[in-house]
């Protein structure tokens, strides 16, 4: 196992689940308790730039990380497996199956970002952008996509363990990567089966942003709203996050 990469399970259905921007793969800690490691084997990557990876070189591009993702899946014999990408893991999970569509069961993602990338305005941007050396808007981001209602110091304990656990280049790199890429006409009219998880408070990637997106383009696309949850499910409600994901895989072929 490569050092650093956490598990959970040892189930039948092999299921990679990639963090987003502000995360590592230890974003995922609070869902684990409540995974269903009988039936399904997750494992929970960084990128190149991140956690256990934060001092490995590389482009920081989504084609990078997709091609990671695929040479883990060979490490651990993972011929065919599912995915879960929340945030920026979702344009991750995606390139994943823009490359290698044979090998993807089912795609899952968590307030994802979809394949036509950002779309951010020149205010969101700068914001954005911004974030890469300052931490108030890092802070700020995370408070508006949760809809300005949570406690402020999960929202600095959000923005410290971004910055104790990515690289400020790499940073930097994946929202050019994540924010500026358009490659939805590779995965258009995909028949895989795909859930779409948002949170009822989450003004960026919510429920709207996700029927002119991953609806269109799925033919076999279901979405599910979360009541008391923003962009950040995985800590707002990892219970009800870790049901509807299960729920949705435990019905894939």
């Amino acid at each position: 196992m490569p050092a650093g990469l956490e598990e959970v399970g040892r189930g039948d259905h092999p299921v990679i689940a990639l963090h987003g921007w502000f995360g590592s793969g230890a974003a995922w800690r609070p869902l684990q308790p409540y995974l269903d490691g009988a039936r399904f084997r997750y494992v929970f990557p960084d990128y190149r730039g991140y956690g256990s990876r934060i001092a490995e070189p590389g482009s920081h591009t989504l084609e990078e990380a997709a091609g990671d993702v695929l040479a883990l899946a060979d490490e651990f014999g993972f011929d065919r497996f599912s995915l879960v990408g929340h945030s920026m893991g979702g344009a991750v999970m995606q390139r994943v199956l823009a490359d290698a569509p044979e090998r993807v069961r089912a795609l899952v993602g968590v307030s994802p970002v979809p394949a036509s990338g950002g779309e951010l305005d020149e205010d969101g941007w700068a914001l954005f952008s911004g974030a890469v050396t300052e931490a108030g808007n890092r802070r700020a981001i995370v408070d508006f996509t949760t809809g300005n209602r949570l406690t402020g110091v999960w929202l600095d304990a959000v923005v410290r363990r971004s910055l104790d656990t990515s690289d400020p280049q790499a940073f930097g790199d994946y929202l050019v990567a994540w924010g500026k890429s358009d490659f939805h006409g590779e995965i258009q009219g995909s028949e895989l089966p795909v859930k779409v998880i948002v949170g009822e408070h989450d003004p960026a990637l919510g429920e709207s942003r996700m029927r002119a997106t991953f609806e269109q383009w799925y033919p076999n696309c279901e979405i599910d709203v979360l009541g008391n949850a923003g962009h950040y499910a995985i800590d707002e409600t990892p219970i009800a996050l870790a049901t509807s994901i299960e729920t949705f895989l435990a019905g894939v072929g």
